[in-house]
């Protein structure tokens, strides 16, 4: 069983990796990545461990908090991970600039509703 306490610091991981994309793919373009396998797999690394982080919530604390699609991050994380070799680097474009940005306020919100609690 996962334990509840590590709740605050998984979502410190995911804000943490958020982070980090958003101040790096400005640097970038799709093309550019698609060129630079060392670029291209830091962006799914970082990826990767919003997947293993959210992964690692408690149970109860992603079905109390339903406004993120948790189940499709996780998703997201086992391509990666096993099917290493089948990604497809518009797809993971096209979730950094759609899907990582919409993370940050709600990794914000509940670390600040965490530190409000303790």
């Amino acid at each position: 069983m996962r334990e509840k306490i590590r709740d605050k610091d998984r979502l410190r991981h995911i804000l943490d990796a958020v982070c980090v994309i958003l101040e790096r793919k400005g640097h970038y373009t799709l093309e550019e990545i698609q060129e630079n396998p060392i670029v291209f797999f830091g962006f799914v690394k970082h990826v990767e461990i919003i997947g293993e982080a959210v992964y690692m919530l408690t149970q109860e604390f992603r079905t109390s908090h339903p406004e993120v699609e948790w189940d499709v991050i996780e998703s997201m994380r086992h391509v990666l991970v096993h099917g290493y070799y089948k990604i497809k680097p518009k797809q993971l474009w096209l979730t950094i600039e759609n899907d990582i940005p919409k993370l940050k306020p709600w990794m914000e919100f509940y670390l600040k509703e965490a530190d409000s609690r303790e």
